[in-house]
């Protein structure tokens, strides 16, 4: 069985030093010697445990899974993109240097992704710049910046300064709005989160995005695009009944289907089946959310067991996809597919 990249996971270091500026700072409540919360302030956000930042834990769990290498991007509560700027970049080189150190206990196998200050253009660029001549092979960015869409021009100016670099874009929801109604039973996480990566692709679609970023540009959505897929047929009817109101992209939706991935971490067969039928199996990329609690495990279970893919799909989803997008000549010392 082909061996599987993973382009969708997270690691949160040990410890930090202090973050700079006011505010509910994230830090880490370490109780033991495996389990660790992320804290803000004092306020509890997420309990981790040591496949968050220990190589040989990480390792172990990659071997069992049959995963060849995994991309470890920030977990987007670090972001700051509310804070001053220059908060924000500070922040984001304090946890990317420690990415890396991260990286290095298996350089082959764990690629580390960068964050961004993506609130201020100039810096965001500054620091991926910094950031690819450090190491670090992409980026991974939050679905939006407060009311700013992928559409904003400075985040155009990024993704265009990602494309000049050749550096591949990981987009991943966060900061779901908060209410009675969502706040109960994980709906953020449940209908947020898919409905924010679904909000994003049309800001990338119909807010002109993909007409004004050159095609070189590699960028993959998380959570199988969201609700994407289910409802093209309904953004592309509106396109075109709608001409008038929603019209705002060169060409219909499904123009742009050969623009960007996903990843496959969907949880169902029929739901994988739906989004390879949509997006086609050479767009589809394995991702697991490792090593949260709502990922896939084993990684790339529903990929490697679907009835529907034949080999060569199946093996493009696994990890023929991920070295295209990753952009690199081997992965793990083996060969592009």
């Amino acid at each position: 069985m082909a061996d599987i990249i993973d382009v969708h996971t997270h690691y949160v270091p040990r410890g930090w030093p202090q973050l700079p500026g006011a505010g509910p700072n994230p830090w880490l409540d370490v109780r033991t010697e495996n389990e660790a919360v992320i804290m803000l302030g004092s306020r509890e956000f997420r309990k981790v445990t040591s496949n968050a930042w220990d190589v040989e834990t990480r390792l172990a769990e990659m071997d069992a899974d049959g995963v060849e290498a995994q991309v470890m991007s920030p977990t987007p509560v670090f972001f700051s993109y509310d804070r001053d700027p220059g908060e924000s970049a500070a922040i984001a080189r304090i946890l990317n240097d420690l990415a890396l150190e991260i990286a290095a206990g298996s350089p082959t196998r764990l690629i580390p992704f960068c964050q961004v200050p993506l609130q201020d253009t100039d810096a965001a660029c500054a620091e991926l710049e910094r950031c690819m001549a450090a190491g670090h092979r992409g980026v991974e960015i939050g679905n939006h910046v407060g009311d700013r869409d992928l559409d904003d021009a400075g985040i155009v100016t990024f993704l265009q300064h990602c494309a000049d670099l050749g550096a591949p874009v990981f987009v991943h929801p966060w900061d779901m709005a908060s209410s009675a109604r969502s706040d109960r039973w994980m709906a953020q996480w449940l209908a947020g989160m898919p409905a924010e990566t679904h909000l994003s692709i049309l800001a990338m679609i119909l807010g002109g995005t993909f007409d004004r970023v050159s095609d070189e540009l590699k960028i993959c959505f998380a959570h199988g695009g969201g609700s994407f897929a289910f409802w093209l047929g309904r953004v592309e009817n509106a396109w075109h009944k709608r001409h008038d109101v929603i019209g705002t992209s060169a060409a219909p939706p499904s123009h742009y289907l050969d623009r960007f991935s996903v990843d496959s971490v969907v949880f169902d067969e029929r739901a994988l089946r739906l989004l390879v039928d949509t997006m086609g199996a050479e767009r589809v990329m394995v991702g697991s959310d490792y090593p949260y609690p709502l990922g896939e495990r084993p990684v790339g279970n529903v990929v490697r067991t679907a009835g529907f893919l034949d080999d060569r799909r199946r093996a493009s989803v696994l990890s023929g996809n991920a070295r295209r997008f990753l952009g690199t000549a081997a992965v793990a010392g083996r060969t592009p597919l």
